[in-house]
């Protein structure tokens, strides 16, 4: 392993935590600061706020020893030598992504630098943030020589966050000096030498010893606009493999053969052709956002992104509309869902296309009750409280009687489903699928009326649904 560097991460959230739990993983000496003294109370004591593999067990290995936690920024800047923040930007108004959390911890970084510091960003911000994070700091009067800004976006897919990290495509180390470059990426030798993955304990992944990550140094410009430009374009596939979807639907062509013809194409790749609901999360709707803010302030006409964006709303209505198709009525029919979070792996529901087609049922008057292996406390939090919304302990109590199921998240324990129970448990065997988990002829064949996306619907004759049923 490499030298050990003191390092601060800003934040306690999907990055900031994931970043401080695998920097510590790679040997360094971490403190994450969060202003939430309930949330640091919680993880000093061994508690895990997010649904991550792995990150439970990195958790347990380093908290309280080469990771700390804390609410003192001050002592925490002061203590080490790079400083990343992690913290929110959400997306305001106007699209612009809001950067005021960034500003309030670059000023108080300011107020506590004594030595020479490099200051990182690690949240997703727009091209020139770099800039304002450097006036901040010398508006607070911190000498030039005493801080450098780097940008090192990250690539993190929320659910494989920590494999994503410790396994990454590359490392993204953007700077304008080579002081703080060579210094980011001393940080990151365990991973871009390989000798972080013939450790004992090493997180499992695809990345050895002779087939190490990567480092990609540029400027910091250029690195904050890797990462929208990242995101942006593969919200771009998503929406366009749904467009494409609903052509296959018209002509009477399956989504899944046209995205595997398109995908095999090595300029292409299949990754993000999977036709579904459309894309959700913290990430992809306000940094494709962001990103159309960003050009429309330089002058840029990024129209492309204002049709990925339509395109994504659309999708859900049209999802809608195949659920009516299926019903006709909605009022007191009782629906089961499978899938609250935006996707598999996780149990983050912002911007979950799962709730948003969850309003629209019980707007119509429809009973719902959803199943989540990961995100129902959270949902249970985020959903008005309401005598139609409901929970079960599993897919088969959410289908019990139910007049439909539908599929809104891609977890694998939903592929998996005993197809005859499920038949046996539905009031009606109706299944309207949003994420293609099944294959429409086994479900003709087990007697299912089944809707997906980009594929033709299935309807089973009277006599075999009726001879499923009595199974």
């Amino acid at each position: 392993m490499s030298k050990s560097i003191s390092i601060a991460v800003v934040g306690s959230g999907y990055v900031g935590l994931v970043a401080a739990a695998c920097f510590a993983e790679m040997g360094h000496q971490v403190i994450c600061v969060d202003n939430d003294e309930k949330k640091v109370e919680m993880l000093r004591a061994g508690g895990v706020p997010i649904h991550e593999d792995y990150l439970p067990e990195l958790l347990a290995r380093h908290a309280n020893q080469t990771l700390k936690f804390t609410t003192d920024l001050r002592a925490a800047t002061q203590a080490s030598q790079v400083i990343f923040i992690a913290v929110g930007t959400p997306q305001s108004k106007t699209g612009s992504a809001d950067l005021s959390y960034v500003d309030a911890v670059a000023s108080e970084i300011a107020r506590s630098i004594d030595d020479y510091k490099v200051i990182v960003e690690k949240s997703t911000v727009p091209v020139y943030t770099n800039e304002w994070i450097r006036r901040v700091i010398e508006r607070n009067g911190v000498p030039r020589d005493l801080f450098d800004i780097a940008s090192n976006p990250e690539f993190l897919r929320e659910g494989t966050a920590v494999v994503d990290f410790l396994h990454g495509d590359r490392i993204v180390v953007g700077a304008d000096s080579e002081r703080s470059s060579g210094l980011l990426a001393s940080i990151y030798e365990p991973l871009s030498s390989g000798s972080y993955y013939v450790s004992e304990q090493a997180v499992p992944g695809f990345r050895t010893l002779d087939n190490p990550t990567p480092v990609l140094r540029t400027t910091t410009k250029a690195a904050e606009l890797i990462k929208h430009a990242s995101n942006a374009f593969l919200a771009m596939k998503i929406s366009f493999i749904n467009v494409v979807g609903n052509i296959c639907e018209a002509v009477g062509a399956d989504v899944e053969q046209v995205a595997q013809g398109i995908g095999t194409d090595s300029r292409i790749g299949p990754k993000f052709l999977k036709a579904g609901i459309g894309y959700g999360g913290s990430c992809f709707p306000k940094d494709v956002a962001a990103f159309r803010y960003v050009g429309e302030q330089l002058g840029v006409d990024f129209g492309l992104l204002a049709e990925v964006e339509k395109i994504n709303a659309e999708q859900k209505k049209r999802f809608f509309q195949k659920v009516r198709s299926a019903l006709w009525t909605f009022r007191a029919k009782r629906i089961a869902v499978l899938g609250l979070a935006f996707k598999g792996g996780t149990d983050d529901l912002r911007d979950s296309p799962a709730l948003e087609i969850i309003d629209l049922l019980l707007k119509e008057g429809s009973i719902v009750t959803a199943y989540d292996p990961a995100a129902m406390e959270r949902a249970k939090a985020v959903l008005p409280p309401s005598d139609t919304m409901r929970y079960a302990a599993d897919s088969y109590a959410a289908a019990q009687d139910a007049d439909a199921l539908l599929v809104l998240t891609d977890w694998q324990e939903f592929a998996e489903l005993d197809l005859d129970r499920m038949h046996y448990t539905l009031r009606y065997p109706i299944v309207i699928d949003g994420r293609n988990l099944f294959d429409p002829v086994t479900m003709l064949q087990r007697g299912f009326t089944y809707l997906s996306i980009g594929r033709m619907g299935v309807h089973p004759t009277r006599e075999v649904a009726a001879g499923r049923k009595l199974l």
